[in-house]
């Protein structure tokens, strides 16, 4: 169990206006927790997306956190975040794309604005702790707090919060890690939420078309040059239309045509080309990943047995891991995985418990 401080029950309730944050606060609510309910305005819609609709941060979207907070009775207040958002997560967004890799956004709003920024402002709030409606469980070993995946395998969200400290850990709550979504929305249901039915956001919140591509050309104000598609050998086979239109393992969209399936294997900045290949010749049994954080763990003193995960999606695969200087680990597959890509995050688990993880370099 969480390691609840009974001495300190006052929390700040991060309400996105979707059905798991509802819940999550009407959970803590129900426990005689002092509650504020908050949003965090990370962007302005008409600056950064075409259209509103699977995403968070509209007018609907507060106005549906702010019913549920006056359903609970609780002071709800909209935070203005937009300058960080900005600055650590468009932007790097942005520049993760221009240098040919390809990031997971959702990381770097978890570890900056959701327990960084609201953290300082729970803090100021004189709030013990921040509860958001994440899919993971936290747990004290009586030594270290445990980030875990959450009980409903299918939406759990451990992945994307392995860059949590001690520290955030310590004062986190999240209350759907114990429960499947189906009674999640029964919960909404049954209490009258405006949001028991609504749809889970899905893609990136400020790219809900999923066009990365126009996204950044809109918001850079550039034209990103064409260039060649090339074979291992270096052989030309066509013309891509700019190194943010493509990813490692990409097959759809490339816009040209060849004898047998080809796919995205490497992307080359400094010649600007995109070097495609065969099937098989996508798979890799090693990695490094720099910006490392550990979990269950100070350090990996000796090569560790661990399953990893090299995208959200991707199945665990069993490896061995070596901390192989302080901010970077090298991750040995017992089997070769497909498509491993520069920017996303490898994360390490034994069992159910987070070991730690970092971003492929």
């Amino acid at each position: 169990m969480t390691d609840i401080n009974s001495n300190n029950k006052k929390a700040l309730i991060a309400m996105s206006g979707g059905v798991d944050s509802s819940v999550a606060a009407k959970i803590i609510n129900d426990a005689s927790f002092e509650c504020i309910g908050c949003t965090m305005k990370l962007y302005d819609n008409d600056d950064t997306v075409l259209s509103k609709d699977n995403t968070c941060c509209s007018l609907d979207d507060v106005e549906d956190a702010r019913q549920v907070a006056a359903n609970l009775k609780m002071p709800y207040y909209v935070f203005n975040f937009k300058d960080g958002f900005k600055e650590h997560v468009i932007d790097s967004f942005v520049k993760a794309y221009e240098s040919g890799k390809t990031p997971n956004p959702c990381i770097l709003c978890n570890r900056y604005m959701k327990f960084e920024k609201l953290y300082q402002r729970a803090r100021e709030l004189g709030c013990y702790y921040v509860v958001t409606g994440h899919y993971a469980r936290i747990e004290y070993d009586g030594n270290r707090y445990l980030l875990k995946k959450a009980i409903d395998k299918s939406k759990d969200q451990s992945y994307v919060l392995y860059s949590m400290t001690q520290e955030q850990l310590k004062h986190t709550l999240f209350p759907l890690g114990e429960l499947e979504k189906t009674k999640v929305r029964e919960i909404a249901t049954k209490n009258g939420f405006v949001n028991s039915n609504k749809p889970d956001s899905q893609d990136i919140c400020f790219v809900p078309d999923g066009d990365y591509a126009s996204f950044l050309e809109r918001y850079t104000g550039k034209k990103y040059e064409e260039g060649h598609f090339i074979d291992c050998a270096g052989n030309m086979l066509g013309t891509h239309k700019g190194i943010v239109r493509y990813t490692v393992g990409q097959r759809k969209g490339l816009g040209i045509s060849y004898n047998e399936p080809i796919y995205v294997k490497d992307i080359d900045v400094k010649n600007n080309t995109v070097v495609l290949a065969r099937d098989s010749e996508l798979y890799s049994d090693r990695l490094i990943a720099n910006d490392i954080n550990l979990i269950s763990v100070d350090k990996i003193d000796k090569p560790m047995e661990v399953t990893a995960k090299i995208r959200y999606r991707h199945t665990e695969a069993k490896a061995t891991v070596t901390q192989i200087s302080e901010d970077e680990i090298e991750v040995v597959f017992k089997e070769p995985q497909r498509a491993i890509t520069k920017g996303q995050a490898v994360v390490l688990y034994q069992g159910d418990i987070v070991v730690g993880g970092g971003t492929i370099c």
